[in-house]
């Protein structure tokens, strides 16, 4: 077994084991609908054996930054459909990475009356905002009425994207972002039972994750946590209140059937991604996270190590949409 040995990931099957990791490009229209230039982007990567698209926003609340893509009205839906056509017609496979900006996002960005989150704490920092920066403002804390209006955009949204002929879709539930807010205790303080314990932070999560597995089939199904990482005040600093966080999640999702984990972690061999990945019992695709670039070195020592089943990579995609070959053929990379 090595980088470039087919493998499935559920209802997906890769002809490597190479993933183009989730990037916040940007290049959507004013309107968030994707555009000519995100195909050919994505049309020049199907070496890969999977393309994750950048987060896509699933409700107009939920957007995070100016030119994020969505998926919310039928003229995104028809964009997203010309890309994933002329993913397919490469013979790549793509699924949807579904992202909820929550708390990190502004007025001006999503075009809303509010900007929304587990509890009313804003997010220390400013945001980038199309008329530039402006400090975060204080959220909306989301009664637990609202909750499944939430859950279910996430549904349509996952729906919209399997009808546009993408592979499946990625629920995005770490780097600080909604779902990411309920599980750290940093951004929920709610008294609910969302709330308090790991348990109750992690309720809303697993019941985001069954509601999509119910309508689109868990095998269509990923979902990207970060945990520990702590970015964008998602603050997880207690490694025994992680594990009990993660545990939950874990223990909420193993009946789904997911597609596959995806962690984002600097240490993928550790007891915690590798607990996390047999609780969940779905295939793990990890991710070492941002300082530093992946290296064809270190991916093919996590595949052949048996610490994964698939590898996503980021930066090095940018600049070499071949990089499949290149690092099959070892040659240099751009």
């Amino acid at each position: 077994m090595d980088l470039f040995t087919p493998t499935t990931l559920g209802a997906l099957t890769l002809k490597n084991r190479l993933v183009m990791a989730p990037m916040t490009r940007l290049r959507a229209d004013a309107a968030g609908v994707p555009t000519e230039l995100q195909a050919a982007y994505y049309a020049q990567r199907t070496g890969f054996g999977l393309l994750i698209t950048e987060g896509a926003y699933p409700s107009h609340e939920s957007r995070a930054y100016p030119h994020q893509p969505g998926i919310v009205t039928e003229q995104q839906r028809d964009g997203w459909r010309r890309i994933a056509d002329t993913v397919h017609a490469g013979g790549g496979s793509i699924v949807m990475q579904l992202m909820h900006a929550g708390r990190v996002s502004h007025r001006s960005v999503t075009g809303t009356d509010r900007i929304v989150a587990p509890s009313g704490i804003a997010l220390t920092g400013d945001v980038h905002t199309a008329h530039g920066k402006r400090p975060y403002p204080t959220p909306h804390a989301l009664a637990p009425s609202e909750l499944p209006v939430v859950r279910d955009e996430f549904v349509a949204a996952a729906q919209r994207a399997i009808d546009a002929g993408l592979d499946g879709v990625e629920l995005h539930a770490g780097n600080g972002y909604l779902l990411h807010q309920f599980l750290a205790p940093s951004a929920n303080h709610r008294t609910d039972g969302y709330g308090g314990d790991p348990h109750a932070r992690a309720r809303f999560v697993v019941e985001v994750v069954s509601a999509v597995a119910e309508q689109i089939g868990g095998s269509r199904v990923g979902i990207r946590l970060s945990p520990a990482v702590n970015i964008q005040g998602a603050l997880e600093t207690d490694p025994d209140d992680v594990r009990a966080t993660y545990d939950a999640l874990a223990d909420g999702f193993a009946p789904l059937g997911l597609g596959y984990l995806s962690v984002v972690h600097v240490e993928p061999a550790s007891a915690l991604v590798q607990r996390l990945r047999a609780r969940v019992g779905a295939p793990l695709i990890v991710n070492t996270g941002f300082s530093v670039p992946s290296t064809r070195e270190e991916s093919a020592a996590m595949i052949a190590e048996g610490v994964a089943d698939a590898v996503a990579v980021g930066r090095p995609a940018i600049a070499n949409p071949d990089l499949v070959e290149r690092w099959r053929h070892d040659l240099p990379e751009t």
